[in-house]
C-alpha cells in the first residue's frame, strides 16, 4: 500500500450546499409557488420538491435543516487513524510481520492491534482509502536470484551467441 494524501477516490455530498437549496424552498413554498414552479427553480426533481413541501407543512423552516452526517458513523477515530497510519509507515517488519509486505489481512491484525477496533480483512480497504492509500502490486523477484550471474550473462554470454552464423539454423 502506498500513500496518495490528496488524491480522493469518491466525490463528497455538499451537505451545506443541499441544506441551502432545501431551505431555498422553504422561503419559496412560503410565497405561495406550486411545487412543480419550486422544481423548476431549484432544478430538482418533483418527487423530491414533493418530499421537502411534506416536511416543511409538518415542521416549518426548520424541518428542512440538515440531519447530521448520513450513513455509519466510523468505527476509528482521527487520532485512531493517525496511530494506524504512523503504523504502517514504519513498515511491517517494524510492527512484527516477518516481510516487507502489507496485505489487507495483516493490516486488519495491525489495525485492532494499535487500535482495539477489529475489521474484516475485506472492509480495509475502506480505511486504507480514507487515509489516502492505494493497493500496489510487488515486483515479483525469486529470492535465488544472482544478479552477478545475470549481469554476466547480459554482458558476455549473450553477446558472444547472439550474432554468430549457424545458431539460426541450428535452432
Amino acid at each position: 500500500m502506498e500513500s496518495k494524501k490528496n488524491q480522493r477516490y469518491r466525490p463528497r455530498r455538499n451537505f451545506a450546499g443541499l441544506e441551502k437549496r432545501r431551505l431555498k424552498a422553504a422561503t419559496l413554498f412560503a410565497q405561495d409557488l406550486t411545487q412543480a414552479e419550486v422544481a423548476r427553480r431549484l432544478g430538482v426533481s418533483r418527487q423530491a420538491t414533493k418530499n421537502w413541501f411534506d416536511r416543511w407543512k409538518r415542521g416549518g423552516r426548520s424541518a428542512l435543516h440538515a440531519a447530521g452526517r448520513a450513513g455509519r458513523k466510523p468505527k476509528l477515530l482521527s487520532k485512531q487513524l493517525q496511530r494506524v497510519e504512523k503504523a504502517l509507515l514504519q513498515g511491517p517488519r517494524a510492527n512484527g510481520l516477518d516481510s516487507d509486505l502489507w496485505s489487507l489481512p495483516r493490516i486488519a491484525v495491525a489495525i485492532e492491534r494499535i487500535t482495539g477496533v477489529r475489521y474484516h480483512s475485506g472492509h480495509v480497504w475502506k480505511v486504507m482509502r480514507a487515509l489516502g492509500w492505494s493497493a500496489q502490486k510487488p515486483q515479483p523477484k525469486a529470492r535465488e536470484r544472482d544478479e552477478a550471474a545475470i549481469h554476466h550473462w547480459k554482458t558476455r554470454t549473450w553477446p558472444a551467441i547472439k550474432k554468430k552464423p549457424g545458431n539460426a539454423a541450428r535452432a
